[in-house]
């Protein structure tokens, strides 16, 4: 495994940051770390990369114990913050060169590697301007750049797309398709759960500092729910007689919507229509999805657990 952290526990004084997780990493997946905001993902990642020791548990990269010697895990990874680390003064030809110098790579590779970089993360056209002019789409490019200046063995993105505009979202997502493509191990976290569906080969939901559930995201989906959802506005006391009978492997009620879980929503929906005498009803159909998985579990949508 890349990546194998036993019962870490954090501590923070008496806030309990991580509460005995425990992960499995191997090489050359995209593997996510989800969950809202203070679950406890940022703090599982500082303790990856070696920047925060556990209370509890150890976490071995590469089969090197972080907390023995975390410089020799460092010099293997690459690592892209949620708040971006440049050198605003400096153009992203600058940026570049600085971390390459940080990372001792000889002077030839290294403008080898920048000028790689630039392409590959869509900055040539920006390639001079300084930081501090450039959007906020181009500084989290030029961040993830950062983390690649090395040749990673092992890529860490936390949240990795957030506050970015869906265009960009796209861009970086193509970049992350891509170093997975070329055999890099990736550890991501976000909090965008169509994110994770769509990058990510394993998954692990996270919320006050405990793994949920752990698996491809369809694997999760299939056990916890069921292939198809069905929403629809329903009173609380219509529920039992409108479910009576039906195929349903689960159902969740969140305020006045009933979503009902099936492999075949279209006859649920039908045979709903039927008992309402038309169609009075609304109701969406749609595939299930990791969003309702976590709302299967915790009893709460991801925007309300991060309120």
């Amino acid at each position: 495994m890349v990546i194998e952290a036993r019962n870490v526990v954090k501590h923070f004084g008496t806030r309990v940051a991580v509460a005995g997780i425990d992960l499995a990493v191997p090489p050359g997946i995209c593997f996510g770390l989800l969950g809202p905001n203070g679950a406890g993902k940022t703090t599982t990642l500082r303790m990856v990369y070696g920047v925060t020791r556990p209370t509890a548990g150890s976490v071995r990269v590469f089969g090197i114990d972080v907390a023995v010697n975390p410089r020799a895990v460092r010099s293997r990874l690459g690592v892209t913050l949620q708040q971006n680390v440049l050198i605003e003064a400096l153009s992203p030809v600058e940026n570049l060169r600085v971390f390459g110098r940080y990372h001792r790579i000889p002077h030839d590779l290294l403008e080898e590697r920048v000028e790689e970089l630039l392409d590959f993360l869509e900055l040539r056209s920006h390639a001079h301007v300084p930081v501090k002019q450039l959007s906020g789409g181009f500084q989290r490019r030029l961040a993830i750049a950062l983390s690649l200046v090395n040749d990673p063995e092992l890529l860490i993105l936390d949240e990795p797309t957030t506050g970015l505009d869906p265009a960009v979202r796209l861009a970086v997502w193509a970049r992350v398709r891509a170093l997975r493509a070329a055999g890099k191990t990736i550890l991501l976290t976000t909090h965008y759960m169509d994110e994770a569906q769509r990058l990510c080969d394993r998954v692990a939901i996270v919320a006050a500092g405990k793994v949920l559930a752990e698996g491809a995201p369809e694997e999760l989906i299939a056990i916890h729910l069921a292939r198809e959802a069905l929403e629809c506005e329903c009173d609380e006391n219509e529920v039992p007689a409108l479910l009576d009978g039906l195929p349903v492997a689960h159902v969740l009620r969140t305020a006045d919507r009933l979503t009902i879980y099936a492999d075949d929503v279209a006859s649920v929906a039908e045979t709903i229509r039927l008992r309402d005498g038309g169609e009075r009803r609304v109701m969406v159909l749609r595939p299930a999805n990791l969003e309702d998985v976590f709302l299967a579990l915790t009893g709460s949508t991801l925007e309300e657990s991060q309120t």
